[in-house]
């Protein structure tokens, strides 16, 4: 079988680009940042957090930013149906969310099965007024659950079997996303 090599969908300058149109949107909708709360969803989504968080307070001066990281892997619908030992990641949610604006962030949107988990976990930490979604990539034809992002950086068209694989900097030494095909 031959294999082909992996698709680049978006290298560093365009991630970079996305990024600061990301951040941008969030000033827009959320100004101060006051009554909202950043939740960054394990494991991927905190990198991606941690960048967006970055740009909103090194480039647009915005200090006070509410910051937690999610970890949905028991609250997960098919988490019994695993055939493997899961391994759940930390959860940091410090900082009250009743009554604040949240907003989940999460490097690929696929069956929408995370984020259904996700809105489960949050209630743990209280209610609050209004949940958002980014995300950076939205694989739109693969959703289980009706679930859309309000923020994306790239809406992308791949098969079911296909996968999305997102590099970050400080993980992996450079930003760039790949699509891995089905058959490699």
């Amino acid at each position: 079988m031959h294999m082909e090599q992996p698709k680049l969908l978006l290298d560093q300058p365009k991630i970079d680009l996305i990024l600061n149109r990301l951040a941008c949107q969030l000033i827009e909708n959320h100004t101060d940042f006051s009554q909202t709360v950043l939740v960054g969803l394990q494991p991927r989504g905190v990198l991606f957090a941690d960048r967006i968080i970055a740009i909103l307070q090194e480039k647009y001066g915005i200090a006070s930013i509410d910051y937690g990281i999610l970890d949905t892997t028991f609250f997960r619908d098919d988490f019994r149906q695993q055939d493997k030992t899961l391994l759940a990641n930390t959860s940091r949610m410090e900082i009250p969310i009743e009554g604040k604006n949240v907003v989940f962030i999460d490097d690929v949107l696929y069956t929408g099965r995370s984020i259904r988990a996700a809105l489960t976990a949050i209630d743990t930490y209280g209610r609050p007024n209004a949940v958002e979604l980014m995300v950076l990539i939205d694989r739109r034809f693969s959703r289980h659950l009706p679930i859309q992002p309000d923020y994306k950086g790239a809406q992308i068209d791949a098969l079911q079997g296909d996968k999305v694989r997102v590099e970050w900097a400080a993980e992996d030494g450079t930003d760039q996303i790949f699509l891995f095909s089905q058959d490699q």
